[in-house]
C-alpha cells in the first residue's frame, strides 16, 4: 500500500523531531517532506536537511503561486509544505510524512481527509517546561539565546495546541522514547496493513493491536492527568 499521508504534530519541545528521525530509520517507503521556513537556521541546521530556509519575500512569492499544500505563521516565522513533495511521493509509490503544526494540519486534513493524523504530547506541563529550558541552554551555547519570556510564550502556545488533540486520530505520549518510537512505527505499519485488506500474520496483528491502543478514543484515561497539568478541560468520555 502506498500513497498514504501521515501528519504528525506536537507542541514545541515534545520531542517530535527525534521521533520523526528515528521513524525514518526503521520504516522503509516513507518520504519526509522538508518544510520551507523564513526563520534563521539554528546550530548545525543545514538548508535542505532540516528545512529550506528562504526569505519572507520568496516565501510570499511561493504562496502567491499556490505552491504550498499548507502554510502557517508560528512565533513570527512562516512555515510551509510544498505541493511537489506529495506529487513526487505518489509518483514513486511512497508514503509521505508531514511534520507540521496544528494550523497546517487543519489545512491538510481539509484537502486530504483520508490523511492519518498523529498528535504527540509531553507527559506533563512541568516536563515540557524542563525540555524547553534544556533546549534554551543548548541554543544559548550555539549563540541563539532564548529568553524566559519566549519559553513562557511557547508554553502558552503549547496549551492552545494541545486543546486541538481531539482533531487527531492517534495520540502518542512521548514519555519513554523507545516505546514512543515503537508506537509510531506500529501506527504507520498498521495503517498500511489494514488498508491493504490482506490477512494478518501473528506479528502483524500485534502491530495493529499496539497501534489501536494509541487511537484517540483509547487514550482517554492516560490523557486526563496531562490535560490537568495544562489546566485544560477533562477529556471527553469515549462513546
Amino acid at each position: 500500500m502506498s500513497g498514504l499521508v501521515f501528519i504528525i504534530s506536537a507542541p514545541s519541545g515534545s520531542g517530535k523531531s527525534t521521533l520523526v528521525n528515528e521513524l525514518r530509520k526503521v520504516v522503509a517507503g516513507l518520504e519526509f517532506s522538508i518544510s520551507y521556513t523564513t526563520r534563521k537556521p539554528r546550530g548545525s541546521e543545514l538548508n535542505g536537511r532540516e528545512y529550506y530556509f528562504v526569505s519572507r519575500e520568496e516565501f510570499d512569492r511561493m504562496r502567491e503561486r499556490e505552491e504550498f499544500l499548507e502554510h502557517a505563521e508560528v512565533f513570527g516565522n512562516c512555515y510551509g509544505t510544498a505541493r511537489r513533495f506529495l506529487d513526487d511521493a505518489k509518483r514513486r509509490g511512497q508514503d509521505l510524512l508531514l511534520d507540521i503544526d496544528v494550523q497546517g494540519a487543519c489545512q491538510i486534513k481539509k484537502r486530504l481527509p483520508e490523511a492519518v493524523s498523529i498528535f504527540v504530547l509531553p507527559p506533563s506541563r512541568a516536563e515540557l517546561e524542563r525540555r524547553l529550558h534544556r533546549r534554551s541552554e543548548a541554543d544559548a551555547q550555539a549563540g541563539h539565546a532564548v529568553s524566559a519570556e519566549t519559553i513562557q510564550r511557547r508554553l502558552h502556545t503549547a496549551t492552545k495546541e494541545i486543546e486541538k488533540y481531539p482533531e487527531y486520530g492517534y495520540i502518542l505520549v512521548n514519555d519513554r522514547l523507545e516505546q514512543s518510537i515503537d508506537e509510531l512505527k506500529a501506527i504507520v505499519l498498521s495503517e498500511r496493513l489494514t488498508r491493504g485488506g490482506k490477512s494478518l500474520s501473528e506479528g502483524e496483528a500485534k502491530l495493529v493491536a499496539l497501534a489501536e491502543g494509541c487511537r484517540q478514543q483509547n487514550m482517554q484515561p492516560r490523557l486526563q492527568p496531562i490535560l490537568d497539568s495544562f489546566g485544560l478541560a477533562p477529556a471527553p468520555r469515549a462513546q
